[in-house]
């Protein structure tokens, strides 16, 4: 990404549902306390909390790095001590993520019934090529019935479409429209055709399973579970479509993960930034 003529942070979508990783984990801490606190914080401090989630110091010093290095973080020495502060382009991503991560699953799912529609084919011997859009487009909520058509319930997903493809350089060969479902078929198994919604249900029941009675007393596991949490959710916003509820199984787990998550990250908030502001101050 470039901002303000500088290369920027280049955002990373498949490190943003990686597992826990040393870089990926540093991103939601980053996320979860270096943004709000809106100070610059020390090595040993980011050192010490990762170590919380049995990173080594060698690999957390590498995911600082290689964070810097791709435009997220500035640096400041003072002696032997480096100081880390958020790039003006890596404040802005993170705030667009912290966005859409507090906000996922709470918004107004009213739906007008209308089917954003994209008829993109590209050939089989550019397999390549083919990864890349499936990859991407399913990132941006879209499921695919069958080859070549892509659908989503969301219309205002075309901004989202367009800059896919346009950098994908297949806007040329692509079509889109609205519409409404017809009379052939069942529009369920359309949707059950394009999303995997079992398996979505899946990593819902597992997040609640692991959360629901966790329930920490020091101040480092407290840090600890509000890091997992927001972790572990912040996985959520690539691979559920947020269809509307008309379009869900009875009983869809998804809405108690998502109260779920708002009640424990409220709960946790107060104490885990206090234990985060104790340990950036020694």
């Amino acid at each position: 990404m470039v901002a303000d003529g500088q290369s920027g942070p280049v955002v990373s979508r498949r490190r943003e549902v990686s597992g826990g990783s040393a870089r990926s984990l540093l991103t939601t801490v980053l996320g979860e306390f270096v943004l709000p606190a809106g100070e610059p914080v020390w090595t040993s401090t980011l050192v010490d909390v990762l170590a919380l989630f049995d990173v080594e110091e060698k690999a957390a010093r590498q995911a600082l790095a290689r964070t810097a290095a791709e435009g997220w973080l500035t640096s400041d020495r003072f002696g032997r001590r480096v100081r880390w502060r958020l790039s003006p382009p890596g404040r802005r991503l993170l705030a667009e993520g912290a966005d859409r991560i507090y906000g996922f699953g709470s918004g107004d799912r009213a739906w007008d019934g209308r089917w954003l529609v994209l008829l993109v084919s590209v050939p089989e011997a550019m397999r390549d090529l083919r990864h890349k859009l499936r990859t991407r487009l399913s990132w941006a909520g879209f499921g695919s019935p069958t080859a070549g058509v892509w659908i989503t319930p969301h219309p205002d997903a075309e901004a989202d479409a367009k800059l896919i493809l346009d950098e994908l350089d297949l806007s040329s060969q692509a079509m889109s429209f609205l519409a409404n479902y017809g009379a052939l078929g069942q529009e369920r198994d359309m949707v059950a055709s394009a999303w995997n919604l079992t398996e979505v249900a899946t990593k819902y029941d597992t997040f609640i399973r692991d959360f629901t009675s966790l329930d920490p007393t020091s101040p480092n596991e407290i840090l600890r579970a509000q890091t997992m949490l927001v972790h572990e959710w912040r996985r959520f916003p690539f691979l559920d479509p947020q269809l509307p509820a008309e379009l869900l199984p009875a009983k869809w787990s998804g809405t108690t993960a998502t109260a779920l998550f708002n009640a424990k990250h409220h709960h946790w908030r107060a104490q885990a930034r206090d234990r985060w502001t104790e340990l950036a101050t020694e």
